[in-house]
């Protein structure tokens, strides 16, 4: 079982940062991703890593260049660094549990309960 808790969600205006962290209880050999979720929207990956050190990074197009994601083994925590919010990247932001690097949420077994990202105009 893993367990998972996202923080560092709030509320910004566009061209501004923020880092969203996911800290995993249990095992840290999982890929970890982000996904989002707008009000009316189905759930989109944002980005994935693989668990070992010099993981392989996936990002969706929309975040490529803005957003990059890390992990701390040691603190068995997953980072999201967003930066040049735009108002598009309006949602609650949830972090995953999976076997693989994947897109699809499908593919991952753990979720987070997700933390709001709201960036105003």
């Amino acid at each position: 079982q893993v367990q998972l808790v996202e923080s560092g969600g709030g509320l910004v205006q566009a061209g501004d940062s923020l880092r969203l962290a996911c800290a995993a209880s249990g095992s840290n050999r999982y890929a970890m991703g982000w996904f989002r979720q707008a009000p009316g929207k189905e759930r989109e990956f944002v980005a994935a890593i693989g668990w070992w050190s010099g993981s392989i990074r996936n990002y969706a197009d929309s975040v490529k260049g803005r957003f990059t994601i890390s992990r701390d083994s040691a603190k068995n925590t997953v980072y999201l660094q967003m930066n040049s919010l735009e108002p598009e990247d309006t949602a609650v932001y949830y972090c995953a549990a999976g076997r693989e690097v994947a897109a699809r949420p499908i593919e991952y077994d753990y979720w987070g309960q997700g933390t709001q990202v709201t960036v105003s105009s």
